[in-house]
């Protein structure tokens, strides 16, 4: 393999690291905007997600091919650049490793703030009914006064 491919893969790696950083950093926000309540917010910090992992797709497409060599194969310009590049790969895997359990953490809290919700609802809607039932119930007598037992 030509320096050239080595610097390409070295480039690559970087833009990977780069973007699961930023990527990192949104779901970070968005697990403080889930706690908060702020859904706009959390609207915007999703679609900013969004394009990062599109632009992560697109990064590995761009990798496969250096996927399929054998590293020992390659030919970088000096093992300092080479150990570069294996220690963004490493950092790759642990950045993806620590969204994954973001994720999760946001998933879960989202689940619990969506039951939490549905809890709410349903009381406010056990209350209203029975309010009403209440008000149904007294509408018909109240105001009204019997004299006919008075004499």
């Amino acid at each position: 393999m030509e320096a050239l491919d080595t610097n390409q893969l070295g480039g690559l790696i970087a833009q990977k690291e780069k973007c699961l950083v930023h990527l990192r950093d949104l779901v970070k926000r968005q697990l403080a905007l889930i706690a908060d309540g702020e859904i706009t917010q959390l609207l915007k910090v999703l679609s900013a997600k969004q394009q990062l992992i599109g632009k992560l797709r697109a990064l590995e497409k761009s990798l496969a091919p250096f996927q399929q060599q054998d590293p020992e194969s390659r030919r970088w310009r000096s093992p300092e650049e080479r150990a570069a590049c294996a220690e963004q790969a490493t950092a790759c895997k642990a950045l993806l490793a620590e969204i994954v359990e973001a994720e999760k953490a946001s998933e879960t809290r989202l689940a619990t703030r969506r039951d939490e919700i549905a809890r709410r609802l349903h009381a406010t809607h056990t209350a209203a009914r029975a309010r009403g039932a209440y008000q149904n119930d007294t509408g018909s007598t109240t105001g009204m006064l019997d004299v006919a037992s008075e004499t």
